[in-house]
Protein backbone atom coordinates (compact mmCIF):
# COMPACT_ATOMS: atom_id res chain seq x y z
CA UNK A 1 0.00 0.00 0.00
CA UNK A 2 1.28 3.60 -0.99
CA UNK A 3 2.11 5.79 1.19
CA UNK A 4 0.76 9.38 -0.17
CA UNK A 5 0.87 12.82 0.26
CA UNK A 6 -1.63 15.35 0.28
CA UNK A 7 0.14 18.93 -0.10
CA UNK A 8 -1.40 20.87 2.90
CA UNK A 9 -0.82 24.05 2.85
CA UNK A 10 -4.23 25.19 1.41
CA UNK A 11 -7.28 23.73 -0.29
CA UNK A 12 -8.40 20.02 -0.55
CA UNK A 13 -6.29 18.18 1.68
CA UNK A 14 -9.39 16.13 3.59
CA UNK A 15 -11.32 15.06 0.50
CA UNK A 16 -8.39 14.05 -1.29
CA UNK A 17 -6.81 12.13 1.98
CA UNK A 18 -10.20 10.68 1.96
CA UNK A 19 -10.11 9.26 -1.95
CA UNK A 20 -6.73 8.10 -1.53
CA UNK A 21 -8.07 5.66 1.00
CA UNK A 22 -10.62 4.51 -0.80
CA UNK A 23 -8.15 3.98 -3.71
CA UNK A 24 -6.18 1.79 -1.65
CA UNK A 25 -3.55 4.18 -0.51
CA UNK A 26 -2.58 5.36 3.08
CA UNK A 27 -2.93 9.43 2.51
CA UNK A 28 -0.52 11.62 5.31
CA UNK A 29 -0.59 15.43 5.34
CA UNK A 30 2.31 17.32 3.90
CA UNK A 31 3.13 20.66 5.15
CA UNK A 32 7.42 20.05 5.84
CA UNK A 33 10.16 19.14 4.09
CA UNK A 34 10.59 16.01 6.29
CA UNK A 35 7.26 14.26 5.70
CA UNK A 36 7.70 14.96 2.03
CA UNK A 37 10.67 12.79 2.36
CA UNK A 38 8.21 10.17 3.84
CA UNK A 39 6.21 9.63 1.39
CA UNK A 40 6.28 7.62 -2.08
CA UNK A 41 3.88 10.51 -3.86
CA UNK A 42 2.39 13.46 -3.67
CA UNK A 43 -1.20 14.91 -4.29
CA UNK A 44 -1.38 18.99 -4.78
CA UNK A 45 -4.31 19.75 -4.16
CA UNK A 46 -7.12 22.20 -5.32
CA UNK A 47 -7.00 25.59 -3.67
CA UNK A 48 -6.01 28.90 -5.05
CA UNK A 49 -2.59 28.89 -7.04
CA UNK A 50 -0.85 31.55 -5.03
CA UNK A 51 -1.76 31.37 -2.28
CA UNK A 52 -0.37 28.04 -2.42
CA UNK A 53 2.99 29.24 -4.06
CA UNK A 54 3.40 31.71 -1.32
CA UNK A 55 2.73 29.49 1.41
CA UNK A 56 5.28 27.09 -0.09
CA UNK A 57 7.74 29.94 0.28
CA UNK A 58 7.00 30.59 3.87
CA UNK A 59 7.54 26.64 4.67
CA UNK A 60 10.57 26.67 2.73
CA UNK A 61 8.83 24.16 0.63
CA UNK A 62 8.88 25.16 -3.05
CA UNK A 63 12.83 23.92 -3.28
CA UNK A 64 12.36 20.42 -1.98
CA UNK A 65 9.05 20.15 -3.76
CA UNK A 66 10.68 20.72 -7.31
CA UNK A 67 13.55 18.94 -6.34
CA UNK A 68 11.33 15.52 -5.39
CA UNK A 69 9.69 16.12 -8.88
CA UNK A 70 12.98 16.31 -10.55
CA UNK A 71 14.32 13.38 -9.40
CA UNK A 72 10.49 11.16 -10.26
CA UNK A 73 7.99 11.46 -7.70
CA UNK A 74 4.55 10.59 -8.65
CA UNK A 75 2.35 13.72 -7.97
CA UNK A 76 -0.82 14.65 -9.16
CA UNK A 77 -2.55 18.33 -9.01
CA UNK A 78 -6.20 18.73 -9.26
CA UNK A 79 -6.96 22.71 -10.41
CA UNK A 80 -4.57 25.14 -8.20
CA UNK A 81 -2.42 21.48 -8.38
CA UNK A 82 -2.17 21.07 -12.27
CA UNK A 83 -1.14 25.03 -11.76
CA UNK A 84 1.75 24.25 -9.79
CA UNK A 85 2.91 21.32 -12.11
CA UNK A 86 2.79 23.64 -15.21
CA UNK A 87 6.37 24.61 -16.32
CA UNK A 88 4.68 27.50 -17.72
CA UNK A 89 1.65 29.69 -16.58
CA UNK A 90 -0.33 32.27 -18.55
CA UNK A 91 -2.62 34.84 -16.34
CA UNK A 92 -0.53 34.49 -13.03
CA UNK A 93 -0.14 36.60 -10.72
CA UNK A 94 3.39 39.05 -10.96
CA UNK A 95 6.04 36.80 -10.55
CA UNK A 96 3.97 34.04 -9.55
CA UNK A 97 5.95 30.52 -9.24
CA UNK A 98 5.00 26.88 -9.42
CA UNK A 99 6.95 23.98 -9.00
CA UNK A 100 6.65 22.25 -12.47
CA UNK A 101 7.76 19.31 -13.97
CA UNK A 102 4.81 19.06 -16.79
CA UNK A 103 5.64 20.22 -20.19
CA UNK A 104 2.50 22.44 -21.05
CA UNK A 105 1.33 25.79 -20.79
CA UNK A 106 -1.93 26.50 -18.20
CA UNK A 107 -4.02 29.48 -18.34
CA UNK A 108 -4.55 30.18 -14.70
CA UNK A 109 -8.78 30.82 -14.09
CA UNK A 110 -9.03 30.24 -18.04
CA UNK A 111 -13.04 29.03 -17.54
CA UNK A 112 -14.06 32.14 -15.86
CA UNK A 113 -14.12 33.40 -12.13
CA UNK A 114 -16.20 31.80 -9.20
CA UNK A 115 -19.99 32.66 -10.84
CA UNK A 116 -18.83 30.44 -13.47
CA UNK A 117 -18.24 27.20 -11.98
CA UNK A 118 -19.78 24.13 -13.49
CA UNK A 119 -20.52 20.76 -13.95
CA UNK A 120 -19.98 18.32 -16.66
CA UNK A 121 -18.98 14.87 -17.59
CA UNK A 122 -16.27 14.26 -19.83
CA UNK A 123 -14.19 11.15 -20.92
CA UNK A 124 -11.04 10.44 -18.83
CA UNK A 125 -8.71 8.24 -20.31
CA UNK A 126 -11.31 6.51 -21.92
CA UNK A 127 -13.83 6.42 -19.12
CA UNK A 128 -16.97 8.82 -18.38
CA UNK A 129 -16.55 11.11 -15.59
CA UNK A 130 -17.93 13.96 -13.84
CA UNK A 131 -16.17 16.44 -13.43
CA UNK A 132 -16.58 19.71 -11.26
CA UNK A 133 -14.67 22.62 -12.35
CA UNK A 134 -14.18 25.68 -9.92
CA UNK A 135 -12.34 29.02 -11.47
CA UNK A 136 -10.44 25.96 -12.96
CA UNK A 137 -7.24 26.55 -15.37
CA UNK A 138 -7.16 24.71 -18.78
CA UNK A 139 -4.40 23.62 -20.57
CA UNK A 140 -2.72 25.87 -23.64
CA UNK A 141 -0.59 23.68 -25.05
CA UNK A 142 2.12 20.94 -24.31
CA UNK A 143 4.65 19.32 -25.24
CA UNK A 144 5.67 15.96 -26.98
CA UNK A 145 5.68 13.66 -24.03
CA UNK A 146 2.27 14.79 -22.64
CA UNK A 147 -0.17 12.93 -23.13
CA UNK A 148 -3.61 14.47 -23.31
CA UNK A 149 -6.70 12.50 -21.02
CA UNK A 150 -9.47 14.58 -21.20
CA UNK A 151 -10.93 17.77 -22.69
CA UNK A 152 -13.74 19.75 -21.67
CA UNK A 153 -17.41 20.03 -22.90
CA UNK A 154 -17.78 22.52 -24.32
CA UNK A 155 -15.02 23.85 -25.99
CA UNK A 156 -12.47 21.08 -26.65
CA UNK A 157 -10.11 22.28 -23.76
CA UNK A 158 -7.58 20.09 -22.46
CA UNK A 159 -8.12 19.43 -18.84
CA UNK A 160 -6.48 16.54 -18.31
CA UNK A 161 -3.08 15.59 -18.92
CA UNK A 162 -0.18 12.84 -18.00
CA UNK A 163 3.79 12.63 -18.56
CA UNK A 164 6.00 10.34 -16.67
CA UNK A 165 4.84 10.48 -13.22
CA UNK A 166 2.83 12.82 -13.16
CA UNK A 167 -0.88 13.69 -13.35
CA UNK A 168 -2.69 16.89 -13.63
CA UNK A 169 -6.48 17.91 -13.89
CA UNK A 170 -8.35 21.08 -14.46
CA UNK A 171 -11.41 19.64 -12.16
CA UNK A 172 -12.03 18.39 -9.03
CA UNK A 173 -12.74 14.81 -8.57
CA UNK A 174 -12.26 14.47 -4.81
CA UNK A 175 -15.71 16.68 -4.65
CA UNK A 176 -17.47 13.76 -6.65
CA UNK A 177 -17.27 11.05 -5.07
CA UNK A 178 -15.96 9.18 -8.24
CA UNK A 179 -12.86 7.39 -6.82
CA UNK A 180 -11.78 6.70 -10.42
CA UNK A 181 -9.33 9.61 -11.01
CA UNK A 182 -7.33 8.83 -7.70
CA UNK A 183 -7.66 5.04 -8.07
CA UNK A 184 -5.63 6.19 -11.57
CA UNK A 185 -3.15 7.74 -9.74
CA UNK A 186 -2.43 5.26 -6.92
CA UNK A 187 -2.32 2.88 -9.75
CA UNK A 188 0.59 4.95 -11.42
CA UNK A 189 2.30 4.99 -8.36
CA UNK A 190 2.03 1.53 -7.56
CA UNK A 191 3.67 1.15 -11.34
CA UNK A 192 6.70 3.46 -11.41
Amino acid sequence: MPTIGVLALQGDVREHARMLQEAGATAVAVRRPAELDAVDALVIPGGESTTMWKLAEIFDMLQPLRLRIKEGMPAYGSCAGMIMLADRIEDGAAGQQTIGGIDMVVRRNAFGRQVDSFESDLRFGGELVHAIFIRAPWVESVGPDVEVLGRSEPGDRIVAVRQGPLLATSFHPELTGDVRVHRYFVDMVREL
